[in-house]
């Protein structure tokens, strides 16, 4: 029987098992310090425990639950794809995104994945093309944060924002994706701020609902591609089952209930959705929203025909929105030599 992953438990679960070994219990507090705010990933890095304890640890829990098996830099340096084998074979990946903007904090962004492959069959998409594979729990969630931050604290520098926007679709293992938040969210432990998370979701409306009611200060992003149904079915099946209209609704009891933005990410395709008359229907569809778009012209796949849109067309897309009102950024390209889209090292090797 497997060890249970020391990323899996809460600190309640954990220091009660830390108590049934025999040990007083600020051992479990001293444990947890280390593991989330001293970012130690080895039982022998906790120097302020006893031998006998640190071998206990070693002997009884998980540590190692990610193995890197490439890793990938991009040329200018601002962007490091990372594959990962987990403990029974699977792979998964991570990017970890340096911004760096004068007279402003560096940002340090990782994006994590929450499932080996996504069921949502989204056309332009690796991680989609591959199909689902199974769910990741929350520690492995968790592991993917402390991955990266450990890596950073190394350097001499602080993860500063984290995008659940890699493999999977979050909200389709929404229990495990919320209760990794909370746990990198909570002061005890590792203190991540609510608002320095980005879940992002194709659009399943009553998780979206869920997420609206718990009312939680997460920064949440859709998926949207295109403003007409036929058009995002074509690239995006759950809209067959969720139509665009319905999710809007959804999206305005969002900021009713949470007071908060709702960004839509847009991947330009070149002469598909990056027309003018595809941001005026946009434009319609969020009149009145508390919104952003953040468009990206489309990072390219094996498994998809697309071509991204060019610097012109990209312009007078962010500007015809602007004209109607609707505040829209344009996202430069990141890791496109070292396949940094989402799946594209781990569609090989799943």
């Amino acid at each position: 029987m497997t060890n249970p992953l020391i990323y899996d438990f809460n600190f309640p679960e954990f220091a009660a098992r830390v108590k049934s070994w025999g040990e007083p219990s600020y051992r479990g507090k001293q444990i947890w310090e280390g593991i989330y705010k001293n970012l130690w990933l080895a039982p022998d890095e906790f120097s302020n425990l006893p031998k006998a304890l640190r071998e206990k640890m070693g002997e009884l829990l998980t540590f190692e639950v990610l193995k890197p098996t490439d890793f990938r830099e991009s040329k200018d340096g601002e962007t490091v794809k990372t594959l990962f084998e987990l403990n029974d074979g699977k792979k998964i990946e991570t990017v970890l995104m340096k911004y760096d903007t004068v007279g402003r904090t560096p940002r340090r962004t990782a994006c994590i994945s929450t499932q080996v492959g996504c069921g949502m069959g989204c056309t332009f998409c690796a991680t989609g093309q591959m199909g689902f594979k199974r769910q990741l729990s929350s520690g492995e969630i968790v592991a993917q944060v402390i991955y990266h931050a450990r890596k950073l604290q190394d350097q001499g520098e602080k993860l500063t924002n984290v995008v659940v926007m890699g493999m999977g679709e979050p909200f389709h293992n929404y229990d495990a994706t919320m209760t990794a938040i909370d746990r990198l969210n909570s002061l005890d432990g590792f203190a991540f701020g609510a608002r320095r998370f980005t879940v992002s979701t194709v659009g399943l409306i009553p998780l979206i609902k869920r997420f609206a009611e718990e009312k939680r200060q997460v920064n949440l992003a859709i998926s949207l591609h295109a403003a007409e149904d036929e058009l995002r079915s074509s690239m995006l099946p759950i809209n067959e089952k969720y139509p665009i209209s319905e999710l809007m609704e959804v999206c305005r009891y969002y900021v009713e209930q949470t007071h908060r933005r709702i960004t839509f990410e847009w991947a330009l395709i070149d002469g598909i959705n990056d027309t003018p008359e595809q941001a005026h229907i946009l434009a319609r569809r969020v009149k009145g929203l508390l919104c952003h778009v953040n468009a990206i012209p489309l990072n390219p796949t094996r498994g998809f025909k697309g071509r991204s849109t060019g610097n012109d067309r990209a312009r007078i897309f962010k500007e015809t929105l602007e004209q109607a009102g609707v505040s829209c950024t344009i996202r430069m390209h990141r890791g496109i030599d070292i396949q940094a889209g989402c799946g594209q090292l781990a569609v090989k090797d799943n």
